[in-house]
């Protein structure tokens, strides 16, 4: 087995994050995407690119949705799958990080899909074991394939991820969805709005080259794409948003601050959605609602992602 040190920070093996990724290999990765996306419609994915390969799927943090859409892409490409729900592991036990990847190494694993409430801990991983890691959420950080998929709903609706305005809304200081989104749209040559109360969309975030909102009204007008984040109470210290009726009379999107924006302009959603804290029932479902097709696209980028990433391990 090839020893692991030499491979540290290479980029091309894992896929940690987005920030400093350059736009060709974002392009690339959507490309195959959008293709594989169109292989699932019509029930044909090809089923050998992963056959001989194991994937576990790591989990520290449960997230039915996005271990699924993981299980579901390598399956599709006929891997085999081990889901290691950490509850009923041996981490709960006492054993260390760095013991599982010994254990994960000893199994030659093949891909390796983490998520983690700690940031850094899918890099650490990635030092330490010969499996091409995913970061399927760290923390804080990042998650980049989610941001992935809604680069790719945004393209395959409007044509292009370049010279368009993009409001993320509500809850950005806990989330890592809006950290990877802004990383993947300012990259691809989109501007980034950012709206929400002031405890939570940090003054730091200007750093990133986005336009910082308050005020609901005037951050969502003529914008082309609204992404709706979900309020992350269980990450919060309790004071930082009224209740939660104020909290959608402020930052809620209804029907009325939807026409505040570009005719058409998209509606999305990371999901879980808290309806009527967030957003109106009858916007999630309306027709400018995009969020369905983003569970649909899915499994459609980590179907790219695991197919990149086997290819590129294989590569001396």
């Amino acid at each position: 087995m090839t020893s692991s040190s030499s491979h540290k920070h290479d980029t091309t093996r894992h896929l940690l994050g987005l920030e400093g990724m350059p736009p060709d290999r974002i392009t690339s990765l959507l490309d195959l995407a959008e293709n594989y996306a169109q292989l699932n419609r019509s029930c044909a994915a090809p089923r050998d690119v992963l056959r001989g390969r194991t994937l576990i799927n790591l989990f520290f943090e449960d997230s039915t949705r996005t271990r699924t859409s993981f299980e579901l892409a390598g399956k599709r490409l006929g891997a085999d799958i081990v889901n290691m729900s950490v509850s009923q592991s041996s981490v709960n036990k006492g054993e260390t990080l760095l013991d599982t990847a010994a254990t994960l190494n000893a199994m030659r694993t093949d891909l390796l899909v983490v998520r983690h409430s700690q940031s850094g801990t899918p890099t650490l991983l990635a030092r330490k074991v010969d499996a091409s890691v995913i970061n399927a959420g760290d923390g804080l950080h990042e998650h980049p394939t989610q941001a992935l998929l809604d680069g790719l709903t945004i393209r395959r609706h409007l044509g292009t991820l370049e010279s368009l305005t993009v409001a993320i809304c509500g809850d950005i200081a806990h989330s890592r969805v809006a950290r990877s989104n802004i990383h993947l749209l300012t990259t691809m040559g989109s501007t980034v709005r950012l709206i929400g109360p002031p405890t939570l969309v940090p003054k730091t975030f200007k750093q990133l080259g986005v336009n910082i909102y308050h005020h609901m009204d005037e951050g969502v007008k003529g914008v082309d794409v609204i992404m709706m984040l979900r309020l992350q109470r269980e990450r919060m210290s309790t004071g930082l948003v009224p209740s939660a009726r104020e909290y959608f009379r402020f930052w809620g999107l209804d029907r009325k601050r939807l026409n505040l924006a570009r005719k058409n302009a998209l509606v999305m959603h990371p999901g879980p959605m808290n309806r009527g804290i967030e957003i109106e029932s009858s916007v999630a479902d309306s027709d400018q609602s995009v969020i369905q097709q983003q569970v649909e696209m899915g499994v459609a980028v980590r179907m790219a992602v695991l197919d990149v990433l086997t290819r590129n391990k294989d590569t001396p």
